[in-house]
Formats: structure tokens, C-alpha cells, sequence
């Protein structure tokens, strides 16, 4: 999981809204959540959407394949396949002293994990060739008009909607009231945008139910499975206006989360893995010294573990007071309770860390491959080497505080490698940042007068203060032409470039900032030597083609 600013409170990220509710693209959906402490206690309430997304993410175009049209066979896969499995597993996950950990026993555990992982990309599956289908029709559309698909959508959704009332909001709550925790203030906005994107839900559905009806529109099969073969990726599914989407379409849209999905996987084998080895270890440990497990536990962990103190619990609930529900007297035991535990768990992995520096640990778990993606920078500011063969494009938020840290280096990267590497950004500002979209409009409106760079490093140094007002300042402090730069700023014309990027970052698996991709693969480790080691790898794997 990234390290950086992540969208708010996301209890469970989904890709794909069903298109018979109307979204033309993916929208993200979190659970407004009762919180007593996110690592003590969450319970989910009600389920509802982040309007991040929404229909404004309507943007996406899978690349089309140069097949001709194929008949679409039977749907003979099993549905419950996921088609996302990286690659077979090995029987053996690991080596202990030469005690075998078997795969299925590291999966044992998490088997319900993993299976409602994978749940999810057969539900995406499920409903991609619809949004594809509305996508391509949107896109289409605003084409035909000579507008944005983004200018599109908010003519014909955005515009439409009447914003729900406080009294509707109300009214949500008292229905809901046995499956709600918290006071109605507390929440009162999160119900509100709730309301709105259901209604928004309704205005995008009515749009694309009317470009369906224009349309020449055969859907070919009533079951979308994985492709069983290469050759496969070219079945048809259905046809549009005489086009064809493929098999290869609807994998293509899902490469993102099909790797998030492998990634959350190999992170649930590995946490379960590392405890089968502690274990082993451990029983390993109490035998050669004679003694049970429990008596080993209570000899060596139990006088490594720390007592919580009273300080401790009164500072771990002033950290996370904004998302506490209940006093601290309230919550006091329970905290204490948590604690304690933590501390119990890093005392036993500290202990089992010692014992493994002794061992021989063979491990033959592997992490997955991330998928090369096509990720445009088209008409985005870039600084580099034009015809550079590494090429880094960075989504980030002017309000987020780890892409100021992250920034620098990237900046450092591109000096040590000068021409050889090209450095492209893109914008994906977050909800929870209520100055960060309009910071990222102000950044194109720099960016016309040829001071983009310029004018994003004063963004970072000034995050706390991107009032409007004061991203007018920055622009006289750069020289800039102030009628110009504020005629752009109040008019909003940059906002569909802005959501343009943000719906390029949703279809492309930006769920925080920054994000980093270098020749098309996400890049998890955003430390220097992190970017500087996939930087390398990108010119080991371009020299190889």
C-alpha cells in the first residue's frame, strides 16, 4: 500500500459501477464507516459512493485490437474464474531448516480472502463491456459536438442535478438510523454526497440510455469470461457503429485492477507465510532447548513485550481524535486492550527476526509483475529529454504533503540522468484536499504562460495556503500576466483538463498520491534508490527489445 495521501475513509475500493446504474466509467466506492479507531474497531454503516470519481471519470478508450470480427463462443469457463491468478503458484512457498511450508497451507488461512479478492474481477468482468460500450459512445458523442467528453458530461449530468437539501439529508438518516453510528452532523455531508451521487447516477443513465438508442449496437454474448488463450483476445463480444470490442478490450481495461487484486494476494500469502515461518521457527526453538512453545513464549517474548501506559493510550486516541467516535473514557480500555496486542506481536517478530538470522530461510514467494500500461502524456508538461527512452509521469496533488517530499527527488532523478530520462506530470487531486483541484487548474493556467515548473514548486512550498487569492499571488511573485492568468483562473478554463487527467489516473488504478509509473509499470517504492533501481530496470528491459 502506498505511503502517500489516500482517498478518504475507503473501506473497500471497487472499480466498476454497473452501467444499469447509469456511471460511464469506474467510481471508486468507500462505506461511510462508524469508526471507533480504524485499527480497534470498524464497522460498516451504509455503503456509498465517492463522487472523486463519479461520472466525471467517464473518459476511456481501451487500445482497439486489429482483429477482424470472430463469432463470440459459449461462455464454457467457469464464471467463478477470475482470470487474475499471475501465474500458477509454486507447492512450496518455503525452506525453514529444511521444513517444507506448503502453498496450501499458507492459503488455508486466507482462503475466504483470496476468494473474495478475486470476486472482485469477476464482478468487473461482469460489467465491463457496458461501461465500454458507454464509454465509446460518449466519447463519440462529444466528438460529433466538437467538445470534451468531459464538457459532455457536464452539460448533460453535472448541470441537471439539484443538490440534495439538508432536509433530504435528514430524512436519508432517520430511515437509516438502526444502520448509522454517529450524529447526524457528523456526517451530515457524507450523506449529502451520498444523495447527490445517486441522483447523478440517474442523469448519467438517462444520457446513456439515449446514445444506446441511436446506436447500432449488437452484444454478441451474454457472459463475459477470461480469455482462454492469446487467441482468444480477439472474440468478440459485441459491435458498435460497425466496431468491434474484443475479448482483449475488456483485459486491457482490467489490467489495473487485475494487478492490484494480485498485489493484495501476494501481500495476504506473504503476511501468512512469514507466520507459518515464525511458527516453525519457534516449535524449532522450544525443542532444541527442551521445552513447550507456551513455556518458550513466556521465557523469551513475554519479557520483550512493553506495557502500555496510560500516556500511551491518551496519545494513540489524540492521534486519531477525527475519526474516534466516543470519548476517550469511553475508549479507553479497548485502546489499551489494542495496544497491548500490537506490542505483543512486535515483541514475538522481533524475536522470531533474531532466530531467522540463524536459519536458513528459503522463500520462493514471489510479488507480481506489474502490467506495462499505456500511460499518455499527451499535452502535459514534461522536462527532460524529448526523445528520452525511460519516460516517468507522476499523478500528483498540490495539497499533499508526500508529493512535495516526492518531488524533489524525482526533480534530483532527472538532473543525474539529463537527457536520457523524460519527466511528465499529471494531476489527480484529491477529495479531501479542498484547495488541490483548484491549485491544479492555477498550474495549467501557469503552465500557458510557459512557467508551469516554476509555479508548482511554489504550490509545494505553500500547501498550507492555496486560498484562490493567494495562487493569484504566486503568479505576480513569477512575473506572471495577472489578467490572463486570473481570466483562466475564475473561468474555470482548465477545469476539463483537470478532470481529463483525473479520469485518465482512475482508469489507469490512481488510488493515491503521488503515483508513480516509469515506462508504462506503477512503481511502489518512491524512495530514491526505489525510483533509481525501476529507472535502470526500464533501460535494462528497453535495451533487451
Amino acid at each position: 500500500m502506498d505511503n502517500g495521501c489516500f482517498l478518504a475513509v475507503i473501506a473497500r475500493l471497487h472499480w466498476l459501477r454497473r452501467a444499469s446504474e447509469g456511471l460511464m466509467n469506474r467510481i471508486r466506492l468507500f462505506l461511510i464507516k462508524g469508526l471507533i479507531i480504524s485499527a480497534v474497531v470498524a464497522e460498516i454503516v451504509v455503503a456509498s459512493p465517492n463522487t472523486h470519481a463519479s461520472a466525471d471519470a467517464a473518459e476511456h478508450r481501451a487500445t482497439e485490437q486489429s482483429v477482424g470480427p470472430q463469432p463470440s463462443k459459449p461462455a464454457d469457463r467457469k464464471q467463478e474464474d477470475c482470470g487474475c491468478e499471475a501465474k500458477a503458484p509454486a507447492d512450496v512457498f518455503a525452506i525453514v531448516n529444511g521444513v517444507k511450508i506448503a502453498a496450501k497451507d499458507v492459503d488455508e488461512s486466507i482462503k475466504d480472502r483470496i476468494k473474495e479478492l478475486e470476486g472482485q474481477v469477476i464482478e468487473a468482468r461482469k460489467h465491463q463491456l457496458d461501461l465500454e460500450i458507454n464509454s465509446r459512445l460518449l466519447d463519440a458523442e462529444a466528438k460529433r459536438l466538437g467538445i470534451s467528453s468531459e464538457r459532455l458530461l457536464d452539460r448533460e449530468v453535472t448541470q441537471k442535478l439539484k443538490s440534495p437539501t439538508e432536509a433530504e439529508a435528514r430524512a436519508f438518516y432517520d430511515q437509516n438510523r438502526s444502520r448509522i453510528e454517529g450524529e447526524f452532523q457528523d456526517i451530515k455531508e457524507q450523506i449529502i454526497g451520498y444523495l447527490r451521487d445517486q441522483r447523478q447516477q440517474a442523469e448519467a443513465k438517462k444520457l446513456a440510455d439515449q446514445l444506446r438508442a441511436a446506436a447500432d449496437l449488437k452484444i454478441l454474448t451474454a457472459t463475459v469470461t477470461p480469455p482462454e488463450t492469446d487467441a482468444d483476445r480477439g472474440r468478440v463480444l459485441a459491435t458498435l457503429n460497425g466496431s468491434s470490442i474484443t475479448s482483449a478490450d475488456i483485459e486491457n481495461a482490467l489490467k489495473p485492477l487485475v494487478y492490484s487484486i494480485q498485489d493484495q494476494v501476494y501481500s495476504a500469502r506473504k503476511q501468512s507465510l512469514d507466520v507459518k515461518i515464525n511458527d516453525v521457527l519457534l516449535d524449532q526453538e522450544a525443542k532444541k532447548k527442551n521445552i513447550t512453545a507456551e513455556a518458550l513464549f513466556d521465557a523469551e517474548i513475554l519479557p520483550r513485550v512493553k506495557q502500555v501506559t496510560e500516556m500511551d493510550a491518551r496519545a494513540f486516541y489524540e492521534k486519531n481524535r477525527d475519526r474516534a467516535r466516543g470519548s476517550y473514557a469511553q475508549l479507553r480500555s479497548q485502546i489499551i486492550e489494542y495496544l497491548q496486542t500490537r506490542e505483543q506481536g512486535a515483541a514475538a517478530a522481533a524475536y522470531a527476526e533474531q532466530l531467522r538470522k540463524g536459519a536458513t530461510v528459503q522463500v520462493f514467494l514471489r510479488p507480481p509483475d506489474p502490467p506495462v500500461l499505456e500511460v499518455s502524456i499527451e499535452n502535459r508538461p514534461w522536462t527532460g529529454g524529448a526523445n528520452a527512452r525511460v519516460t516517468i509521469v507522476e499523478f500528483t496533488d498540490f495539497e499533499c504533503p508526500s508529493c512535495a517530499a516526492t518531488q524533489p527527488v524525482l526533480e534530483d532523478l532527472i538532473k543525474q540522468y539529463g537527457d536520457r530520462v523524460k519527466l511528465a506530470a499529471r494531476s489527480y487531486p484529491l477529495d479531501q484536499h479542498k484547495h488541490a483541484f483548484k491549485a491544479a487548474e492555477a498550474a495549467e493556467a501557469a503552465r500557458e504562460q510557459g512557467k508551469y515548473w516554476e509555479y508548482t514548486a511554489l504550490l509545494f512550498k505553500n500547501q498550507k495556503a492555496l486560498e484562490i487569492d493567494k495562487l493569484k499571488e504566486y503568479a505576480s511573485q513569477l512575473g506572471l500576466d495577472r489578467k490572463k492568468f486570473d481570466d483562466a483562473l475564475d473561468s474555470g478554463k482548465f477545469t476539463d483538463a483537470v478532470k481529463h487527467d483525473v479520469a485518465e489516473g482512475d482508469k489507469l488504478g490512481v488510488d493515491a498520491t503521488p503515483t508513480v509509473f516509469i515506462n508504462g509499470k506503477r512503481v511502489i517504492d518512491k524512495t530514491q534508490d526505489g525510483l533509481k533501481s525501476a529507472i535502470e530496470a526500464a533501460f535494462t528491459e528497453g535495451s533487451k527489445k
